[in-house]
């Protein structure tokens, strides 16, 4: 098993000093890198304008859901039940949820939903939006005390009871079999439950060469174009172009074959207000608000960042995605950033850059990678308790789904011909942009599949980047803070 991590920090007293007059700064050459897009999965995230259309309703995407991952389930269900007995009962498959008889031991497989009494709803907005007083915001939506875990089919819906159930973690939209019995109450009684597991997985094609190759990971940028710009954001282009610090740190940087910027790229903060706008009342304010106002639009991180983008593509190959706070639709799956917000970069467009759809799948060197710039698992966030997210990861591979929570409280694009986010193939690598913490660690499934998975951590507010060696899947952290113990 590969290395779980291993983390540096760029010396800032080595940074600022003179340099050595025997000091000999040796240049290296950056090798070139295969790095495809997998057009199979990513076409299927792309949304025409031309076929865009929102009359469908949502509950054809949860048919397809269930109609793609029900065999699965069933034959992980089938391999671990059928034959059993319990109290002298042999278990049966129930196709239908309604179907199920009371007092006889059986197991159906459906949807879960989860019935939450802290979930948002449209009242709330118009309460925000008629009332002086809103309703105060949820970071969580669980109450285990209230929350109501249902499955639910074509057929039907029927309540799940029981510790078994209570235990497991669970979102609306994972398709799952359950094991258990009716009760009086007309409730489902689960004793089992059982998951898709990790779908198949390709081989690795491993490197013939000694060399060390990386794939960087950059999250949370929210550069803003201010004058005072961060040294940290100004340190990490240098290092990736192999502009700062000494011959290793050059040399190391050369290693890097592809960079991968995972959402909020750009700041949303306002640019400041005007003494004009600053003098007019509040009535006057509100008559700007469905009109152009030039006041309220701030270029300064369009620019900015174009010019950090098309200096790196100039060096190395580069791949946007979009986050949440980005200039794209808000839906997911999030449609790449229109190129032409970056008029200096674009000129690299069809050879070292890239804007990608958010999630986006990768072939780099013949690792698989899917990526998403982290709203799946921040909403997966909301339906627990606790505050794993190396744990919402591994369960969305387990789900064999990348956003469950899609459409019913993650947005999403009401697709009425397939459901782009179930899992065909496992990836050797999954990684989730703008999380609060770096974290890590190798899932490993029931057919030896292994899987990387990678929590990067926002840069603007941990000055961390993440570097994954393509050979043996060991991450590391290279810390950006001129104070050397980051932000």
């Amino acid at each position: 098993m590969a290395p779980v991590a291993s983390s540096s920090t760029l010396d800032p007293e080595y940074l600022l000093s003179d340099p050595k007059e025997d000091e000999a700064f040796p240049t290296f050459e950056r090798r070139a890198s295969s790095r495809e897009l997998i057009s199979k999965y990513n076409d299927e995230f792309a949304l025409k304008n031309t076929e865009k259309t929102y009359e469908q309703q949502y509950a054809s995407l949860y048919f397809l859901r269930l109609t793609v991952l029900k065999p699965r389930v069933s034959k992980v269900a089938a391999e671990a039940w059928n034959g059993m007995s319990i109290l002298n009962q042999e278990v049966k498959a129930v196709d239908r949820v309604l179907d199920v008889r009371q007092g006889e031991f059986c197991w159906i497989v459906g949807t879960v939903y989860i019935e939450m009494t802290l979930k948002p709803n449209i009242l709330d907005e118009i309460t925000k939006e008629f009332w002086t007083t809103a309703p105060i915001s949820k970071d969580k939506f669980a109450d285990a005390a209230n929350d109501a875990i249902m499955l639910e089919d074509e057929s039907g819906r029927v309540n799940l009871v029981g510790s078994t159930i209570k235990s497991e973690l669970l979102v609306t939209g994972c398709v799952v079999a359950v094991l258990g019995s009716e009760t009086t109450s007309g409730d489902f009684d689960v004793v089992d439950i059982r998951f898709p597991q990790l779908a198949p997985q390709l081989p690795r094609k491993m490197s013939t060469g000694h060399e060390r190759k990386y794939v960087a990971l950059v999250s949370g940028l929210e550069v803003s174009g201010d004058v005072h710009e961060s040294y940290e954001t100004s340190m990490l282009f240098e290092y990736l172009m192999g502009e700062l610090g000494g011959s290793d740190d050059s040399k190391h940087a050369s290693e890097i074959i592809h960079v991968i910027v995972a959402g909020n790229s750009f700041s949303n903060r306002r640019s400041p207000v005007s003494r004009d706008e600053e003098s007019l009342d509040n009535s006057q304010r509100k008559k700007k608000k469905y009109g152009y106002d030039s006041s309220s639009y701030n270029s300064k991180p369009t620019e900015a960042l174009d010019i950090l983008l098309a200096d790196l593509s100039a060096s190395v190959s580069v791949d946007i995605m979009p986050g949440d706070q980005d200039p794209t639709n808000y839906s997911y799956p999030q449609q790449p950033i229109n190129a032409a917000l970056v008029p200096r970069t674009r000129r690299f467009l069809g050879s070292s850059f890239r804007s990608v759809s958010n999630p986006c799948w990768w072939d780099i060197e013949g690792l698989r990678i899917l990526g998403t710039g982290g709203q799946p698992i921040d909403d997966i966030f909301k339906y627990i308790e606790g505050d794993d997210r190396l744990q919402m990861m591994e369960a969305c591979l387990r789900w064999q789904h990348c956003a469950p929570t899609a459409p019913d409280t993650l947005w999403s694009y009401p697709f009425r011909d397939c459901d782009p986010f179930i899992l065909n193939e496992t990836p050797h690598l999954f990684f989730a942009g703008n999380q609060p913490e770096f974290k890590t660690k190798i899932i490993v499934g029931e057919d030896g599949q292994q899987v990387r998975l990678v929590a990067v951590p926002k840069f603007s507010e941990t000055g961390k980047i993440v570097l994954v060696d393509l050979e043996s899947l060991a991450s590391e952290v290279v810390t950006f803070a001129l104070n050397g113990t980051g932000r």
